[in-house]
């Protein structure tokens, strides 16, 4: 089943791992939208500063610092708080979702990703445009 994207967004993905990124934006380019990758939480305020996406997927464990700090830093900025992020990780226990919500994040995607619903997964988390 494939998913029709209603409008092109930009998206930011936020993965150390080279092929989940490749995976990722496999996925959103197929759906139409944009996709900005980073390796690192360092890449991803150079990315979000050029510019601005509508979603940010954030995997929780990064090199250096790390996916939930990365996170509770945008939503302390007015500039970067209403953009949603929404955590891909391989924690799948409650407590780890919970410290996800916690942080700011706007949802949480497990890994590993079912291509076939991914797509489907991340337009949940899409705000109308406006």
């Amino acid at each position: 089943m494939r998913i029709e994207s209603i409008q092109t967004r930009v998206i930011l993905a936020v993965e150390d791992n080279e092929a989940n990124r490749m995976l990722i934006q496999a996925v959103l380019e197929r759906l139409g939208h944009v996709v900005l990758l980073a390796g690192s939480a360092s890449e991803a305020i150079s990315r979000i500063e050029h510019r601005r996406p509508d979603l940010i997927l954030m995997d929780i464990q990064l090199p250096g610092q790390d996916g939930l700090a990365l996170t509770r830093r945008l939503k302390a900025d007015p500039e970067f708080a209403p953009i949603p992020v929404v955590a891909i990780t391989a924690h799948a226990m409650a407590s780890d979702r919970q410290d996800c919500l916690d942080a700011g994040c706007a949802g949480y995607i497990a890994k590993p990703f079912n291509t076939r619903t991914l797509g489907a997964q991340i337009q949940e988390f899409l705000q109308p445009a406006s």
